[in-house]
């Protein structure tokens, strides 16, 4: 699995997890429990995740989606 998004947004998680599965790009949100406990402070970020044979096409649906991620992860 392979980083895709990091982020505080829950709305931006759900519908980013609603696009890619719609895409057959199987998601993964790390992290999730822990940016819970830790109230709202959102120290912790949620991690978005994506199988490494899918990172590819997962980064071109956010480039159509003009969603900003980290692009020096090159995988």
């Amino acid at each position: 699995m392979i980083e895709l998004l990091r982020t505080n947004n829950p709305v931006l998680i759900s519908w980013l997890q609603a696009l890619l599965e719609d895409d057959g790009i199987e998601v993964i949100v790390l992290d999730s429990h822990m940016s819970v406990m830790e109230g709202s402070i959102s120290a912790i970020p949620r991690r978005v995740m994506v199988h490494d044979d899918h990172i590819l096409r997962a980064r071109r649906l956010l480039d159509a989606a003009e969603i900003d991620y980290d692009r020096s992860e090159t995988t």
